[in-house]
């Protein structure tokens, strides 16, 4: 589906920029769901400890299957793991969530990192959107980069880079979902569309990831895209 492929291929690339191997640390998916994100980094990060955390059970399951890497039950609210242990802390449209407190979540991701290490982001964007789609995916919040970066700095971290994403998509976005939200019906409407709309989809958010390959700051989209460092590291 075009929206995940989008959203994994930008965390790949802020994951790039980032050089978490060069740590030598294990990497988290705190809150990995069934392991898309997980996957990809298992095979991006061949030679680093990867393993994933998620409150439920059969997701963690399906997680640990998917790819081949350890897979815990637990809360991104109180993380089981040591002070300072790891390189960098993946964290997918997570920080949303009904009961995600995101001001401890934050706390316990900076608790958790090393010093230096990073944090990648994807949150979903403007409080004003909130519509039958984050009903139907318990999202309880949304995000504007600006108090995103606000929320960041008020735990300890420094953002590095912060921007939205799917802004081409966007119009369709609020039309879908604020104008005309009853011919969805009231379930989300992130689906699988016919393969020319997929393959528009899929182009237009590609453009856009290659912007953001090459340090471009998009103004404004359904998704923001950050990364934060503990300790030492340039601001945003």
């Amino acid at each position: 589906m075009w929206w995940f492929a989008a959203m994994h291929a930008n965390l790949l690339l802020m994951a790039q920029r980032s050089k978490l191997d060069e740590l030598d640390l294990p990497i988290l998916d705190a809150g990995c769901g069934t392991g898309g994100v997980l996957s990809r980094l298992a095979v991006k990060y061949c030679r680093t400890p990867v393993f994933g955390l998620d409150l439920d059970l059969q997701a963690c399951t399906r997680a640990a299957t998917k790819s081949a890497r350890p897979v815990c039950v637990g809360s991104v609210n109180d993380l089981p793991f040591a002070n300072d242990a790891l390189a960098g802390i993946f964290s997918a449209d997570v920080l949303c969530h009904e009961g995600v407190d995101d001001h401890r979540a934050l706390r316990q991701f900076h608790r958790c990192l090393s010093q230096k290490g990073r944090l990648i982001l994807n949150v979903p964007a403007y409080s004003w959107m909130l519509s039958r789609h984050d009903i139907a995916v318990s999202n309880t919040r949304r995000y504007t980069a600006t108090g995103l970066r606000r929320l960041l700095k008020a735990v300890g971290f420094r953002p590095v880079f912060v921007s939205y994403w799917n802004a081409v998509l966007f119009p369709l976005m609020v039309i879908t979902r604020k104008l005309f939200p009853e011919g969805h019906g009231v379930g989300s409407d992130v689906e699988l569309y016919p393969r020319s709309v997929e393959m528009l989809c899929r182009a237009a958010t590609a453009l856009e990831t290659a912007l953001l390959r090459r340090g471009v700051r998009l103004p404004f989209g359904g998704s923001i895209l950050a990364i934060a460092v503990k300790g030492g590291g340039d601001r945003d």
